[in-house]
Formats: C-alpha cells, sequence, structure tokens
C-alpha cells in the first residue's frame, strides 16, 4: 500500500537534496509531502528504489521524486535523488516528511505519579501511567498509556515508551530510545537452583541499562542481571518478540530480527546481523560483524567475523521426508563403512590411515 501523501506544505527537492547530501536532477521547486512505494506513489510523494527486483516498477512509477543509486538514474522518469546509499537517504526523508508527533508536556489527570519521582517539567505523562519513587523522567521524554516505571529507573531525555511498557526497578534508559508498546525490561531473569528435588528461587539483584538510541520492539523482553546488569549498547535495534535473558551484553549497532532467543550471560559484539528465529545459548562469545542467517542454532563461540547459519531451509514435503529418513540412517550408514574399511585394510594388509603394516 502506499503512503499517505501529507497535508502540510513538504519539502521542495531542492531542499531535500542538500539535506540529505543528494545530487538533484529534477526541478528543484517541486515539492513532495509523503513518501510511498514505486507502484503505489502518486504526484506529490517520494519513493525509493534500493532492490534491483524493483527495477521493472520504476519505469511506471508515478511519483514526483526517487531516490535511487546513480546506475539506476538514467533510467527514472522522475526527479531523481541520487546517492550511493538510497535506502538510508529515503530513511532519513521519511523522517523530515513524516515526523513524529509533539506531545504537550504534562502529567494526565489518570497518571499515578509518586512525589519522590523526579519528572522534568518537559516530559509528557500519558494516560494511567505509573511512575514510583526513585523514578527519574528526563527531559522530552514521553511515556505513552499504561506504561509503568518502577522505583529507582531512570529514561534518558528524549525517549520514548510508545504504551504499555514495563521498566522494572531500576532499569536505566539512554537517551532518544524508542521502546514500543508491549516492551518489559527488567523482569527476573530465569534463575532457579536445585535443592533436594525442588527448584529454588535464585535471587536476581541485577539490573538492565541500555544505551543511547538503541529500538527495542513490540512484546519484546530484556531480563534483569543476576548480578550485575544486563548490558544493550547504544545504536542497537531490536525487533518484536526478542527474549533477552539475564547478564547478556548486546554490542552497539547490532541489529536483531524478530523472535530470537539469547540465553544468560552470552556476549554479542558490535555491528552484529542477527536473523529472525535464530537461539543463541548462554555463556558465548560472538565477535563484531558477525552475521547469523535465520534459524541459526548457536551452540559454541564465534570468534571470527562473517556469516553463519544452520537451518535447514524449505523444501517439497517428499524431499524433505526423505532427507529426514537418511539422517536417521546416518549412524547404521557410518557403521557399515568402518566395517568396510576394516575389511579392506585386511585385505590389502594395510592398517588405518592407508599406510603399511610392515
Amino acid at each position: 500500500m502506499g503512503g499517505e501523501a501529507g497535508t502540510g506544505p513538504g519539502l521542495s527537492l531542492g531542499e531535500l537534496a542538500v539535506r540529505l547530501g543528494c545530487e538533484l536532477e529534477g526541478d528543484p521547486d517541486a515539492r513532495v509531502t509523503g513518501v510511498a512505494t514505486l507502484q503505489h506513489a502518486r504526484s506529490g510523494q517520494l519513493s525509493f528504489l534500493a532492490n534491483p527486483a524493483y527495477r521493472q516498477a520504476l519505469a511506471r512509477t508515478a511519483a514526483t521524486a526517487v531516490v535511487l543509486a546513480p546506475e539506476d538514474a538514467g533510467e527514472c522518469p522522475a526527479a531523481a535523488l541520487i546517492h550511493p546509499n538510497p535506502y538510508a537517504s529515503y530513511a532519513r526523508a521519511a523522517a523530515l516528511l513524516h515526523p513524529p508527533p509533539v506531545f504537550p508536556p504534562g502529567v494526565d489527570p489518570s497518571a499515578v505519579v509518586s512525589p519522590a519521582a523526579e519528572l522534568h517539567p518537559e516530559a509528557s505523562i500519558g494516560p494511567h501511567v505509573t511512575v514510583e519513587e526513585g523514578a527519574q523522567v528526563g527531559r522530552g521524554v514521553r511515556l505513552g498509556p499504561g506504561c509503568v516505571v518502577m522505583r529507582d529507573s531512570v529514561i534518558g531525555a528524549g525517549s520514548t515508551l510508545v504504551a504499555r511498557v514495563t521498566l522494572g526497578p531500576g532499569v536505566r534508559i539512554g537517551e532518544r530510545c524508542l521502546l514500543h508498546p508491549g516492551a518489559v525490561l527488567g523482569a527476573d531473569g530465569f534463575g532457579i537452583a536445585q535443592d533436594g528435588g525442588r527448584w529454588l528461587k535464585v535471587p536476581q539483584v541485577g539490573g538492565v541499562l541500555i544505551g543511547d538510541d538503541v529500538e527495542i520492539g513490540a512484546n519484546t523482553t530484556i531480563d534483569r542481571g543476576a548480578i550485575g546488569d544486563t548490558v544493550v549498547e547504544e545504536g542497537a535495534k531490536l525487533d518484536n518478540q526478542i527474549q533477552v535473558a539475564h547478564n547478556v551484553r548486546i554490542g552497539a549497532h547490532t541489529a536483531i530480527a524478530a523472535m530470537v532467543g539469547i540465553a544468560g550471560s552470552t556476549r554479542i559484539g558490535s555491528h552484529c546481523m542477527i536473523a529472525g528465529q535464530a537461539g543463541i545459548g548462554g555463556h558465548l562469545e560472538i565477535c563484531d560483524r558477525v552475521v547469523l542467517m535465520g534459524r541459526a542454532m548457536v551452540t559454541h563461540s564465534i570468534r571470527e567475523p562473517g556469516m553463519y547459519g544452520s537451518g535447514i531451509p524449505v523444501e517439497e514435503v517428499r524431499e524433505w521426508r526423505r532427507g529426514v529418513a537418511r539422517y536417521r540412517q546416518l549412524a547404521k550408514t557410518v557403521e557399515r563403512l568402518r566395517r568396510l574399511e576394516r575389511r579392506v585394510d585386511n585385505l590389502t594388509g594395510e592398517g588405518p590411515g592407508g599406510e603399511s603394516d610392515d
């Protein structure tokens, strides 16, 4: 579907080119008020081409302007904003054309705020929000409907908790962070010990520390540390429904897609990319600039940058069943091969490894 055309005056292409650092081919006075896909764009909208798979749609687009790479500019039927990284340039343009809403400072009458909490006068506290004693809410922070900020938590300037976000005791959020609905930071980690056949809860006395410019998706959970903090460093981007266990450390500018599970005390480096449904075991170390493919299962530390994967791609069900059957027969096949090797060794008079016994 196309984006909304926008109701404001928008921006001229000349202004966009300057602010984005793009080369402009087209009328600098033409204006755009919103963004849309190549297929659905209308006059007055900006689109982009970053994936070659959509190059055919470029010739038919009705967009007023398109952000694209230099090699695609010659095929653009509209005004072209040219940049080597068109997707990043489009992201900046979309932020300019669709700025987030501005919420007036103040406290909604339905909110419950402890007198012992510290609220900056420019913070916006929405309906049915709870802020407990000792909490600190910084300048320009927005707490959306139903958020809970427990005792001694700290939220840095310019951060937004969209709705129903829960911060456990002592959670610290950096500046300009964005936490989407249902995120829970600072719940107890899964710490239990065996005692006479029963499980004994291990108190989780650490915290959660989130750096600046971090985004955390809807219904993602980040557990508090057992001892010490669970840490997400600056610029990291976490998608929806991710589980981060106690005392995990996620490096700066790492991006993690939906439904990833990270077990306790694992350290993930900076500038990593982790695709959906990957599972990462506990007490491991993953170095900087590692890419994990979807459904990758990490059971050992990764100490060299690169791309790693282990999931089995989908295939036609009969081929998949044959593959499963062969896998189940693998142990028997290996044992048959070993017997054959021993028979050959006996017939040739050679020992293991092909060397003669003489």
